[in-house]
């Protein structure tokens, strides 16, 4: 490998590549001049240090607990049970009645649905939705799980420290988020960052492949196993699906499954393979 630039995303990324003495003073001194740069933006940002998600205070988790136990005593078993079937009916029913509707909807007006979107309980505890970023003439599309928290402020995919892996990973391939589509399947943050709920992820679902149908793209990387379980129709582990290019189902667009940078900072030994999916994504697109 001689090409210092992938050389220094690669180390952001953990990953040790052996290379000679002239090449690392040359990365070393690019990485200098871009912590120069950057030295503005970080000071900026020093409510977030470590860049770690934010945590729900506990009086916030009281609240939300306090609110969900204002329950009539005197409501039987029988009227309880009626109306989470009810409940229950509905929500499984309207992702699958605004699908006509959102089939003629625009980037701006698919924005705006997603931005008053009721479809699950997710919105009652959101700051923001979380539609998406990049370049909407993308050919790659990023797919993860769920917004975190410092997502939800923000209103951006991927912006926490997790984001900034991400951002390395793709600099090893040769791109940049402006040159790519970020997005999740879910809109709205699950509190404290869990995974998806069945139910929320069909609700968002619809949203999600309105995207893919607006952009077109011409390769999909899913980064997480509920997006790439749910887009796939499928339970197999995560482990099964990466490691091989298959298709978005009904299309001829390929699409590489790998780990969530998230998992990746807490699992550094998994990183090798994660490089191995990208190139193979990268490998594919080429051909």
């Amino acid at each position: 490998m001689t090409d210092p630039r992938q050389l220094k995303y690669l180390n952001a990324m953990g990953i040790p590549v052996w290379v000679s003495r002239e090449l690392v003073v040359e990365v070393n001194e690019s990485i200098k001049r871009e912590n120069e740069d950057v030295t503005g933006a970080v000071a900026g940002s020093a409510n977030l240090k470590d860049g770690s998600p934010r945590v729900d205070s506990a009086s916030s988790l009281i609240e939300t607990l306090d609110g969900a136990s204002a329950v009539p005593q005197r409501v039987t078993n029988q009227e309880k049970n009626s109306a989470l079937s009810v409940a229950q009916n509905k929500q499984i029913e309207k992702p699958t009645q605004i699908i006509e509707t959102l089939s003629s909807f625009d980037w701006q007006t698919l924005q705006e649905k997603v931005s008053s979107c009721q479809q699950c309980e997710l919105h009652q505890n959101r700051t923001n939705t979380v539609f998406g970023s990049g370049s909407r003439q993308a050919d790659w599309i990023i797919i993860g799980d769920a917004p975190a928290s410092y997502d939800d402020q923000q209103g951006r995919p991927f912006s926490d420290q997790a984001g900034q892996l991400l951002t390395n990973m793709l600099r090893a391939i040769g791109l940049t988020r402006d040159e790519v589509y970020i997005t999740n399947l879910l809109k709205c943050r699950p509190p404290n960052n869990r995974d998806p709920e069945s139910s929320e992820s069909v609700a968002c679902n619809v949203y999600l492949q309105r995207q893919l149908v607006l952009l077109k793209p011409k390769m999909v990387l899913v980064v997480g196993r509920v997006a790439a379980q749910s887009l796939l129709n499928t339970k197999e582990p995560l482990a099964r699906l990466r490691g091989k290019v298959q298709q978005l189902p009904n299309t001829d667009i390929p699409l590489v499954v790998t780990y969530h940078p998230a998992y990746l900072l807490k699992k550094t030994s998994d990183k090798r393979k994660a490089w191995d999916d990208l190139k193979l994504a990268k490998q594919e697109f080429d051909t």
